[in-house]
């Protein structure tokens, strides 16, 4: 049988690629990062049709939460959730997080209440069966560019969370954070909190520094602790008390996260302040 210098090379090629997994980290964690987006993907589009049964609903967070929380088995991640019992159990909340990358996705759906959908940038909605899913699930989209837009959104999802009895995640950092500790918060979660009068709960996810590096190219095995802290008050507040609810919040946080960092990676330098 007759072989073509083109199947010889794709044969090659193919031999090539676990020798090549074994031996380059950086090939590695680009492996391991498209397997992560594409099987986001996938579960985007299976997920579709048995979300759209409900049509816009936060209801239908149950069956992505359900669809995700084996992924992180797929990558050998080992997560706790400690302190659940500080979420209110009968009323409306703003839940508050730390963003470090894309895999806070996993920490989300890990300890995500009922009835609790993230807010996002509107670029989200956009993005193939990801953004329809986001839809679907009744993620609240805002666009940051736009000052009076966002106000707009936030002062209806104040509404929708009374209303209809919702719970809000938002990452005040704004942006993923590489650095090993948190950025300035943004302060809308915490208007919004005020606007609603409604408790802020502060959620702590533990750094992945010593088991996945997007600088350094490095992406392994590892734990994650997911802290819940005690929520917040914001009954007889208002907005001249939000930047102090800011800071107070992140400096629980700090604390928190810092803690964790030593307990999971106690070799670890300290992180560079902000």
């Amino acid at each position: 049988m007759e072989v073509t210098v083109g199947t010889a090379a794709l044969a090659l090629a193919l031999l090539a690629l676990p020798v090549l997994y074994e031996r380059s980290g950086s090939f590695r964690f680009f492996c391991k990062m498209g397997f992560y987006n594409g099987w986001i993907l996938l579960l985007a589009l299976v997920a579709i049709p048995l979300c759209a049964l409900r049509g816009r609903d936060v209801e239908n967070m149950k069956i992505i939460r359900g669809l995700m929380q084996h992924v992180k088995h797929l990558y050998g991640i080992r997560m706790a959730v400690r302190g659940a019992q500080h979420f209110p159990p009968r009323q409306p909340y703003v839940v508050v997080s730390n963003h470090q990358s894309s895999l806070d996705l996993l920490g989300m759906m890990e300890v995500l209440p009922d009835r609790c959908v993230p807010i996002a940038k509107r670029e989200l909605l956009y993005m193939g069966a990801v953004g329809v899913v986001c839809w679907l699930g009744g993620i609240i989209f805002i666009d940051r560019k736009r000052t009076h837009d966002a106000i707009s959104v936030m002062a209806e999802a104040a509404h929708t969370m009374l209303s209809q009895d919702v719970r809000v995640w938002v990452f005040p950092e704004g942006t993923r954070n590489h650095s090993g500790s948190m950025l300035p918060f943004k302060r809308g979660a915490f208007h919004l909190a005020v606007q609603a009068q409604v408790p802020v709960v502060p959620i702590v996810i533990s750094s992945y520094q010593h088991f996945y590096s997007k600088q350094e190219r490095r992406f392994t095995a590892g734990q994650c602790v997911i802290q819940v802290l005690p929520p917040l008050p914001t009954r007889g507040l208002g907005p001249a008390d939000v930047p102090a609810l800011t800071e107070r919040v992140r400096a629980a946080m700090l604390e928190a996260f810092e803690a964790l960092s030593a307990e999971l990676c106690p070799t670890a330098p300290p992180p560079a302040p902000q």
